[in-house]
């Protein structure tokens, strides 16, 4: 893994406009400025974040894999170690990437379908009993 540029928060809150656009997320700082235009979401919902730590609304809008890998192709460094954050979801959020982690959440996931398709079964029972009556 090759090491990031360190940067620290004062840098970053200087680039808050559409001219140049960064925020940090996970402690990772993101130039996103060239995705300003092409974000699903708008320009603005990214400017908001500008020169901001954009953590707490990157994990609460629950992105797709994709997109969380799409961010990393705007990352540019990381914040100094002397000011980086401890986000309340790091415990769970960060251990994703262990294999224990992702078992539990693979079983966990397929448990959770096979409820759904238990109910999705339960409500066309129901739908089929009440047209047939």
């Amino acid at each position: 893994m090759t090491d990031l540029k360190q940067i620290t928060l004062k840098e970053i809150a200087e680039h808050n406009s559409n001219k140049s656009a960064w925020m940090v997320i996970g402690n990772k700082v993101y130039d996103v400025t060239k995705f300003l235009d092409e974000h699903p979401g708008g320009c603005e919902v990214l400017l908001e974040q500008a020169g901001n730590d954009g953590t707490e609304a990157f994990e609460d809008v629950g992105h797709s894999t994709d997109a969380r890998h799409m961010k990393e192709d705007f990352l540019i460094g990381e914040v100094v170690a002397a000011e980086r954050k401890t986000y309340s979801y790091d415990k769970k959020a960060w251990k994703q990437n262990s294999p224990t982690d992702n078992k539990q959440r693979g079983e966990s996931g397929q448990s959770d379908n096979l409820v759904y398709f238990a109910l999705l079964a339960v409500i066309v029972a129901l739908v089929y009993y009440l047209i047939a009556a």
